[in-house]
């Protein structure tokens, strides 16, 4: 256990420290550097010598920073997380409930479509030639070119709310599923494929038997791609609907009226439902290897 531990802290813990407080410690160089014209602005308005220290301080203090200081971030976070009624729309914790429903939805859909058209290009040879570069192609068009053109013309016809995210969200879900399956379903070896003949398996159970276990891995590997692509989407669809809650609304509300400290938060707090999303697909994946009768390295 011990040995352990110590390898743990030496390949993970460690690099992991040393990176982050790298980032904290260049997060509070540029904050000043970035902040430093507009508190020497303010100073020669007010007509006020500060001193280095002094300088530097109110450099990391301004209400409205072009670079907020960590600790502004950090007790934004906090206030908006922790010090809020979970009904407010300042509580970081609803806007991400909200960015999260549409989230879980459009996951959802991506996940299915993914899957739906990876089986239809590993079976059908003409879907292979001709859908497949579509998919590709589809992917070559900026996300925010797309989502107001679907909020639009969904909104034209009485469809508002979750689903016009969901839908910007499953089309980023999407395209890493169908990529993942595509090559896990043709993971198996001639040699597999050539036994199941041998035993005389029909196409129905050499899909269940080899190709759908053999995909299981590359399908939990694209989820974890797809759930943060989700995510993104969904943010992204929240910009053009005028929605006064959200992630992505917290965004936009934050640079209409110049809450940079606001905004970073709501980048936090973003950051952090993206991990939470890809630890639970990393659990299920877990979960579904150990009763595959996988077992832990």
């Amino acid at each position: 256990m011990t040995m352990e531990k110590e390898q743990f802290f030496q390949h993970k813990f460690l690099p992991v420290t040393a990176i982050l407080v790298a980032i904290i410690v260049l997060w509070y160089a540029f904050a000043v550097i970035l902040n430093a014209p507009f508190q020497r602005d303010l100073d020669r308005r007010a007509n006020v010598t500060s001193g280095t220290i002094e300088f530097i301080g109110k450099t990391l203090a301004q209400p409205k920073p072009i670079l907020p200081a960590p600790h502004q971030v950090a007790q934004n976070v906090f206030e908006n997380t922790f010090l809020r009624p979970l009904t407010s729309n300042r509580s970081l914790v609803y806007n991400a409930w909200v960015t999260l429903s549409s989230t879980a939805v459009g996951f959802a859909f991506g996940t299915l479509l993914g899957i739906l058209i990876a089986v239809g290009i590993v079976h059908v040879l003409a879907l292979d030639r001709s859908l497949m570069p579509w998919i590709i192609a589809s992917q070559t068009i900026p996300i925010l070119a797309i989502a107001p053109m679907v909020i639009v013309v969904l909104g034209s016809i009485g469809v508002t709310g979750l689903i016009p995210k969901a839908l910007v969200s499953t089309y980023l879900s999407f395209f890493p599923v169908a990529v993942g399956m595509v090559k896990g379903l043709r993971s198996p070896e001639i040699m597999h494929l050539d036994l199941m003949r041998t035993y005389n398996a029909n196409a129905m159970q050499t899909f269940w038997k080899l190709r759908v276990p053999a995909s299981v891995p590359f399908l939990f590997t694209s989820m974890k791609v797809a759930i943060a692509a989700s995510l993104t989407g969904t943010i992204v669809g929240e910009l053009p609907t005028g929605a006064v809650a959200g992630i992505g609304a917290k965004l936009l509300a934050g640079s209409y009226q110049s809450l940079t400290i606001d905004i970073w938060a709501a980048l936090v707090a973003g950051s952090i439902l993206a991990a939470a999303l890809i630890a639970v697909v990393s659990i299920a994946a877990r979960i579904v290897d150990r009763a595959m009768g996988g077992r832990a390295a």
